[in-house]
Order: structure tokens, then sequence, then C-alpha cells
């Protein structure tokens, strides 16, 4: 999926206005997966003596020690201040993530939304204790009790940041200046061979999101809930779609070199990528379609089977601490999770380039969420396609 290395935003024009901390940690309409059923499991009640190391599954990107970059460490003072010895697996997909979990091996993973549910149902996630993680009570509401890292108002996972799917255009070569999701389905063809999407199963919610409005009839309310008429006109539309693809992209690093060469014109993108292809002189820019987005939120799970839970907790709490919350952040380009953690960035204006405090921008952002069989949207009267199906679906897709 994401791998990433040292990244810096492109400076934004204003500076960050940091809104109420009420607004931002508190509501009172959280959702959550409340058609799920997963095994009975019960959360630690409190924390004991750590035990000396912790095994990560992660992104990359989320777990330095200074290896990779010497200003990217913040895995040392971890060590040295929990005495926990951190092991880390870097994994390139959700699917990988979850495979690597099933083996108990492992004591927590920084999952996708589109992993967070198979985890929970089968059973390898285990409900988190919020009350043994002091630094979740800033953690922005909007990340706090959602669908992809709760069930019942049971937390799952400790939420590590978020980022927007957004159409990004070359504004030299692209006119009129598109505003809606149409641009790369219904009128792609101007652009046939240059239109790049991202590479997943789960792209497919990005052409249901679309159709919520351009097709009203299909009554499709969540892009992860999608009975099999909603499901077979969404893939309809991919297929039709993939003539005009030119490449589909999972390495943010060859959207980028794919824009600045001119073989990508149009297609999905994330800011820091947009914010990456600009800085090398890529003519381009980002936009929130009208119909809005889909996106991503990453969520530290802590296996049911962990050995180091204690050390786990510790690693929940500190990757999520202002200041660590906010150099992950800025490495690896995404909003973080942690409202005080954009006071502690280098980048003044860095959570206003990625719309960290913005909380009415998120509210258009579907966040992955993995597709079961109990419709996410509340439906009882049908079964909607599971996540396995996508699967299938997009190797027919992609031919």
């Amino acid at each position: 999926m994401r791998r990433y290395s040292s990244l810096k935003a492109a400076a934004a024009a204003c500076s960050l206005l940091l809104v109420s901390a009420c607004g931002m940690l508190s509501d009172s309409s959280p959702s959550s997966s409340s058609s799920l059923h997963p095994p009975h499991l019960e959360a630690q009640s409190e924390l004991g003596a750590t035990e000396g190391q912790v095994d990560l599954i992660s992104w990359a990107g989320y777990v330095e020690d200074g290896s990779t970059d010497p200003k990217a460490d913040w895995v040392s003072p971890f060590e040295k201040q929990t005495g926990c010895q951190v092991h880390n697996k870097v994994a390139a997909s959700s699917d990988e993530m979850v495979r690597l979990m099933k083996t108990g091996g492992y004591d927590a993973v920084s999952a996708s939304g589109d992993a967070s549910l198979r985890l929970i149902a089968s059973g390898e996630a285990a409900p988190v204790n919020t009350d043994l993680v002091p630094n979740y009570k800033d953690v922005f509401f909007g990340l706090k009790n959602q669908g992809w890292n709760s069930v019942d108002g049971t937390a799952y996972g400790i939420p590590h940041g978020r980022g927007a799917n957004l159409l990004m255009y070359n504004t030299q070569k692209v006119s009129p200046a598109p505003a809606s999701w149409s641009a790369v389905f219904d009128k792609a063809s101007p652009y046939k061979g240059h239109v790049t999407a991202y590479d997943s199963p789960i792209y497919i919610a990005d052409a249901a999101l679309y159709l919520r409005d351009a097709r009203p009839e299909l009554h499709i309310k969540n892009p992860y809930a999608l009975d099999q008429k909603q499901f077979d006109a969404a893939v309809d539309l991919l297929k039709k779609q993939h003539a005009d693809i030119g490449e589909y992209w999972s390495d943010y690093l060859k959207e980028v070199s794919a824009f600045k060469s001119g073989d990508s014109v149009i297609g999905t993108t994330w800011q820091v990528i947009a914010n990456l292809a600009k800085g090398e002189g890529a003519k381009v820019k980002a936009v929130m379609p009208v119909e809005g987005a889909t996106g991503w939120s990453d969520t530290w799970m802590l296996s049911s089977k962990a050995r180091h839970p204690n050390c786990a907790y510790e690693w929940m709490n500190w990757i999520i601490s202002p200041k660590v919350n906010a150099q992950v952040a800025e490495y690896y380009g995404e909003a973080p999770s942690n409202i005080k953690a954009c006071q502690e960035t280098s980048d003044r204006a860095f959570c206003d380039t990625y719309r960290a405090t913005d909380e009415n921008y998120w509210r258009d952002i579907a966040i992955w969420t993995t597709p079961v069989e109990q419709c996410l949207d509340g439906r009882t009267n049908v079964t909607c396609v599971p996540y396995a199906k996508w699967v299938q679906a997009w190797t027919e897709i992609k031919g």
C-alpha cells in the first residue's frame, strides 16, 4: 500500500488556526460497526510490568529508529524511556498485515480501514482499554469510535492519523479544471492512456462514491456497504474506466514521476503526493471533488495473542503523544491524530496543509472500512458484498 521516506509538506499560505478543543475532542454522534459481531474478548484492565520488547507490524515510515534517516528517530527515545526494545516488520499491503497478525507472532499493527474489521471479526484484534492510553484524550473526536476502529462503542485500537484520496490533475493539459470524479469516470476519454487510479480492491469504493450522486436510483449510502446490484454497478464502471487507465499506482514515488513526465495527467492522489510533485516542478493541482472522497485512517491495533501487551500499550501511548505524533505525521505525510501535535510540527502551517483541524472537511471523507456481509449502512433486508469478493472483482477489473 503506502511506502514513505522523509517527506516535507509544501508551505501553506495561511497560518495554523487552532480551533476550540471542545469541538475537536467531543461530539454527540460517534459511529461504530454495530452490525459486526466479533468474538467476545475482554480489554486489559490495568498495566503490568513491561516485558522488555514489543513486536510491531507497520507501514514504512511509522516506526523509525534513525537507520533510514538519522533525523527520523522516535524509536530510540521510546526504548530508553520504557525499556521496551522495538522489533518492527514493515508490511507492503493490508492483506500482508492481516496474514502476519494471524501468525500470532506480533503484538500490534498499524492497520488501515481496509484491514481493521477483518482483524476484529476474526478475533485477531483485542479491544483496547483507552483509559490505559493517557494521550487518547487528545485524539480528534472524528477519529474516535468510528466504523473502522470500533464495534458498538468498544474501541479496537488507537487512531494514528488520516488522509484523503483527492483528485489531482495537470493544470496545463486538463481543461476545464475538473470539479467532479466524472473526470476520471464518465468523462475520462479525452485523457485516454493518461488516467491513473489507486491499485487496490478498496478503490471500488471510489466508484461507488461517485455513483452515489451520479446514479441516485442505486440508493448507495455507504460506499463500503454495497449490495450485489450496487456492487455490480461500481465494478462495471471500473471495467469501463480500465480502457482509459495508463497506470494503476500503489507506490507514491511512481505517481510523482508519472505526473512529472506527463504519463499521467489526472487521477487519484494524496496531499503529500501533490506537494512532492509540485515541489519537483510538476504543474499539478489536487482538489476535493463535489461528491466528496474516500480516505484512510490508520489505527494501532493490539493482537489478541500479544506476548508483550504492556509494551504494546506503552507504544500506542507514545506514538500518539503530541511531539512524536507530529514527527510521524510530517515524515509520513498525513494529518496527525492528536490535536496537540499541531503545536509541535516543525512546519507551523503543516496542519493547515493537511486540514488536520477541519472536522467539516473530514465529514466529507468516507474513510476506508472493510466491506462485510452485514451491511454497514444499517440495512438488514439484504446481504452486502464482502471484501473477499472485492478482491476477486479487482482482478477482473484489471483484466
